[in-house]
């Protein structure tokens, strides 16, 4: 099983071998992107991989033996949707984030592993266009609220 710390070791060496390539003021195409938080009084930043596919989206942290505290997963969508996220085969407690397409959060729940089905449907009460998964108690932990401002931000590449 791939983890999020090999993800990010696996995401330098492709930077290392993408700059090799690179000439000029070409830039280099580099995960895992930063996901910004701005709230009212502090801004968070979390390192985050994307589920870009319906197979990456569907399975999610499941079977994800630990998080580190300011990673996370990404989930967007083309369009505004209220499709529910479960947990099931997923270990870690988590929490989630959904925003609009003007990057407001509209709603955040906190979610229970679960291991059998049928597992419990977690759903925004508002449309959404992203959402994002971290450790429980995250956006407690740095008073991040419904209708504070996220943006995905691509990490450059540092050596």
């Amino acid at each position: 099983m791939i983890t999020m710390p090999i993800l990010r070791t696996v995401a330098g060496a492709a930077c290392v071998m993408a700059l090799a390539g690179c000439s000029g003021s070409a830039g280099c195409d580099v995960p895992p992107p930063d996901l910004l938080i701005r709230g009212r009084t502090i801004q968070a930043t979390l390192l985050v991989e994307i589920a870009r596919t319906p197979a990456e989206q569907a399975k999610g942290l499941s079977g994800v033996p630990s998080l580190p505290p300011d990673d996370g997963m990404v989930f967007e969508f083309s369009r505004p949707t209220s499709v529910p996220f479960w947990m099931k085969d997923t270990t870690i407690p988590l929490s989630i984030a959904f925003w609009n397409s003007s990057g407001r959060i509209v709603d955040i729940l906190d979610m229970t592993p679960c291991r059998t089905a049928p597992c419990r449907r977690y759903r925004s009460t508002r449309p959404f266009v992203g959402a994002v998964e971290v450790n429980r108690g995250y956006f407690r932990r740095y008073g991040i609220g419904i209708g504070d401002r996220v943006r995905l931000e691509q990490a450059a590449c540092n050596l």
